[in-house]
Formats: C-alpha cells, structure tokens, sequence
C-alpha cells in the first residue's frame, strides 16, 4: 500500500476528556446573531501542518482552544505520521479514506451540527465543510489554498496562528464578521 493512501476511514480519541466541553459565543452585531461553537474541525496538512509536520505555536493554541471547544483533525494522512504529530492533543483524530474527501469531510460537519461548528481549511476538499460550518476560515499558507473553498468561506487568514487566536478573542470575530 502506498504511503498516505487509506481505503478506510478511522477515528481516534486522543483525549478522553474532550467530552467536558464549552461552547465559544461570537455576537455578530448587523445581524442579530450570536454564533455558539461547540466543535472545531480543522484540516491537518496545508492547515495545522506543512509537508506533515504540525506548525510551530499550532499544538500550544489548540490545547487552548480544546479547554472551550470539541477539537476534531481531519486528514487523508498524505504524508502518514499524524498520530505522533497530534499526540498530546486533546482532540478527535479521524482519517479519511481515500474516496470522496470533500464529501467525507462535510458528513463529519453534518453529523456534529454544523450550526456548531468552525472549521479551518485551505484545499479544494475543504470547499464543502468551510462552506456547511456556521464558521469557515480558509487560510493561505505555504501550500496555498483553492479558489473555490475562499469562496465558500466566512473569514481568510494568512496563517493558522492568527486562525486559531481569532477563536480565542471572539471580539476579534465579531469585528470581522459584523454588518
């Protein structure tokens, strides 16, 4: 089998204390709405990690952020090795298959809630979840991101650090998505 390529889809629990979770309130004044975030999915490679290695600062703010959110990584896994990059991250790991990702990857938002959820992406299988989430934040990063999934997104970073913070000072949101 070649490396990366998983014909089974899998999903790990990495912490058993990710169940005692919050919610992240954003208001967003102009349209008399309040987003309440309960779950956070975040593609691995070209978003939390580059060429399969987790970015610096990444594992630090999402451990944060698991103190708030339900974490959940999805990945196809292309440069293998993302168990150990995650390990000591509270988290939900699931691993595609490789059939249908973009679909794969919007089903999990679906069956969160996607009125719950944030998710964080920058490829063209992202396109489907960025746009289902109440919540899409594409970032372009050293990989870049695909056109279609900018469009389909709510907020646009130039990297995961400021992603991941804006989560952590909703007001931030709030400036960025108000009317």
């Amino acid at each position: 089998m070649m490396q990366g390529f998983n014909t089974r889809s899998q999903e790990i629990i990495l912490n058993p204390y990710i169940l005692f979770m919050t919610m992240i309130k954003i208001n967003i004044p102009g349209k008399d709405e309040t987003l309440e975030i309960k779950h956070l999915v975040l593609d691995f490679n070209g978003t939390l990690a580059l060429d399969g290695r987790i970015k610096p600062g990444v594992a630090d703010l999402l451990k944060k952020l698991a103190r708030q959110l339900q974490v959940h990584i999805v990945t196809a896994g292309t440069f293998g090795g993302v168990e150990n990059e995650v390990q000591g991250i509270p988290c939900v790991l699931k691993i595609l298959s490789g059939v249908d990702q973009t679909g794969q990857k919007a089903r999990y938002v679906e069956d969160l809630g996607a009125e719950s959820t944030a998710c964080v992406g920058n490829g063209r299988n992202d396109r489907a979840m960025l746009e289902k989430a109440k919540l899409g934040i594409l970032v372009i990063q050293e990989e870049g991101a695909a056109a279609e999934s900018l469009l389909a997104t709510d907020v646009v970073c130039t990297d995961i650090v400021p992603a991941l913070q804006l989560l952590l000072n909703p007001l931030r949101l709030t400036a960025t998505l108000r009317t």
